[in-house]
């Protein structure tokens, strides 16, 4: 059974408990909380992200708003090594790949799940049991001007390829800072999407994703790397 924990009073109050947190390796947290951990990380990829929305409280879950919507924050878990470096991108939200016409950056979900984040750095390389890495200090982050006009500038690009119906033409390689790649548990999850000839398609389902130089570079800001 799950310890319950209370939501955060306060955005104050929400980094306050994630800096408690640093320097405990995962398997003491989940041992507090009474929840079992995986052996590896193959078929439990959001493990570690759902172990922490409970340890602060999250209440969003997998619905496309922040995880405190009452505090307007965004908790995203980073895989680092030893030199502070992440270890793979970042998952942001689904991209809508229907009835987009008219969707500007303003209100999209990246900006919104972006506009202000609470990054826990978790340190352990792939081969580290997930019960061994250890979960680092917290870092509060809101884009700057710079950061919003590069990630305003991938997401526009994106979806103008989406709304043309290039859909299947966008690779990873797309995007300076944030880019869209399938996002599926296997090939038969299929989604409607639209053709070049605005024809209904089927395809896999994408997703937004920061590239790992977004994430190093703020790291590497913030933290002084």
């Amino acid at each position: 059974m799950n310890k319950p924990v209370s939501r955060p009073s306060s955005i104050d109050a929400l980094v306050t408990r994630a800096e408690q947190l640093a320097g405990l390796p995962l398997g003491e947290l989940a041992r507090r909380l009474v929840i079992e951990v995986p052996p590896h990380l193959r078929r439990d990829k959001g493990w570690i992200g759902q172990l922490l929305e409970l340890a602060l409280g999250a209440s969003a879950g997998s619905k496309p708003e922040q995880d405190f919507p009452e505090l307007g924050v965004e908790l995203k878990t980073l895989p680092i090594d030893s030199n502070g470096k992440p270890l793979e991108t970042t998952f942001v939200c689904v991209a809508p790949l229907t009835d987009i016409a008219g969707l500007r950056w303003e209100y999209s979900n990246v900006r919104n799940k972006l506009s202000r984040v609470l990054w826990i750095p978790v340190l352990g390389e792939r081969g580290v049991a997930p019960a061994d890495r250890i979960i680092g200090q917290p870092l509060l982050w809101e884009p700057s001007e710079e950061e919003e006009r590069l990630l305003r500038q991938d997401w526009e690009e994106i979806m103008e390829l989406i709304s043309l119906g290039r859909v299947r033409e966008i690779t990873a390689r797309h995007g300076q800072v944030l880019q869209l790649r399938p996002k599926a548990a296997n090939g038969r999850a299929l989604t409607e999407a639209v053709g070049r000839q605005g024809q209904p398609i089927m395809t896999l389902p994408r997703g937004f994703y920061l590239k790992t130089g977004f994430t190093a570079a703020l790291l590497a800001r913030h933290f002084m790397l």
